[in-house]
């Protein structure tokens, strides 16, 4: 996509500076650009599209994961020698079944900041689609401005979904007790994120791109204004407990990102994910080394329905857009405490205590 160059009015006089507009587009579609450039260079139509792609999304979260799904496509493309605007349904099909088994990049542990590495696990069947979705997203938008003459991936078998699976494990409310009480013990910043995580019911990086001048007063309620997927934003009341425990950790200060590091950087979500395994490990919880900052958004859904929240306050105080989500929660909270595997268990385990009793 090659980008117009102004044209001059006649009869006007116009400023002679110079303005190009892809400097006006957000870091991750400049970054993705930037990126692109050093594989296509300066005269494949490439770079910019993908750039404008990633420019248009609302949110940054959004841009950020599209940016990353673009980049795997565009490295599979690559690899098989083939121009992605010039990819078909037979390189598309292959991609995906590529996604099946391809490991995943994951942090190199002790490594320098943000290396990866391919040595996670295969992408799960939600994650492959939206990594296809991703892609047909681009093509989408490839086509309207005429750069491609379809979508390969229209015609790309998408996954089957459980729509109740989530690989979230889930917390009892006296495990997050515990986690609380060992964040509390930790340092004040340590609770006052373990309490917005659960109190609120955030997405972790919901909490992390606030700023402390961000808390605010609405008809008696302090308020956090989160900026949901999409880029809407909705206030949300921060109650006493989790109020009390940032409060403490803010000590008046209302300048700079919420949470920092000890330099004053913004807390990122890596340091986050990695703190909350230390804390876990701390508190003794049996999934420590592989708890998500989700648990807590999770543990506050399920929570909240089990104290009788009717689904529609509970779905819009998740912010999900729609009410399926919720209720795929609302499913899943008593799936376990209810499996028939206990009873059947339990009556085996008569029959062979009785069994072992005639035998003496």
């Amino acid at each position: 996509m090659t980008l117009p160059a102004p044209r001059t009015a006649t009869g006007a006089e116009l400023s002679t500076a110079r303005h190009d507009p892809r400097d006006d587009w957000p870091e991750e579609a400049r970054a993705l650009r930037t990126e692109l450039l050093d594989h296509y260079g300066d005269g494949d139509p490439l770079p910019d599209l993908a750039g404008a792609w990633v420019a248009r999304q609302r949110s940054a979260n959004t841009r950020k994961a599209y940016g990353r799904k673009f980049r795997t496509w565009e490295a599979y493309a690559r690899s098989a020698n083939v121009h992605p605007l010039k990819a078909t349904l037979p390189l598309a099909d292959a991609y995906s079944r590529h996604l099946e088994t391809a490991p995943t990049l994951v942090r190199v542990k002790g490594g320098r900041r943000g290396e990866m590495a391919p040595t996670g696990k295969p992408l799960s069947p939600s994650g492959r689609a939206q990594a296809l979705s991703a892609a047909g997203s681009f093509y989408t938008y490839a086509a309207r401005l005429g750069a491609v003459p379809a979508d390969p991936f229209a015609a790309v078998a998408r996954p089957d979904i459980d729509p109740d699976h989530s690989s979230t494990e889930g917390l009892t409310p006296d495990e997050t007790a515990r986690l609380l009480e060992t964040a509390r013990s930790w340092s004040p910043r340590s609770y006052a994120l373990v309490a917005l995580l659960y109190l609120l019911g955030p997405r972790v990086d919901e909490v992390l791109a606030l700023n402390a001048d961000q808390l605010g007063y609405d008809r008696g309620h302090r308020t956090l204004p989160l900026r949901r997927k999409g880029g809407r934003v909705q206030a949300v009341p921060v109650p006493p407990l989790a109020l009390d425990a940032l409060m403490v950790y803010l000590d008046g200060r209302d300048t700079g990102p919420l949470f920092t590091t000890g330099t004053g950087r913004r807390w990122s979500e890596p340091e986050v994910w990695k703190h909350l395994r230390v804390l876990a490990r701390r508190a003794d919880l049996p999934q420590a080394d592989t708890i998500k900052p989700h648990a807590l958004r999770h543990g506050f859904i399920t929570d909240g329905l089990d104290a009788g929240v009717p689904l529609h306050e509970m779905q819009d105080a998740a912010g999900h857009r729609d009410p399926r989500t919720t209720q795929r929660y609302n499913r899943r909270r008593g799936r376990l405490d209810n499996h028939p595997a206990y009873k059947v268990a339990a009556a085996m385990a008569e029959r062979l205590e009785a069994t072992a009793g005639d035998a003496s």
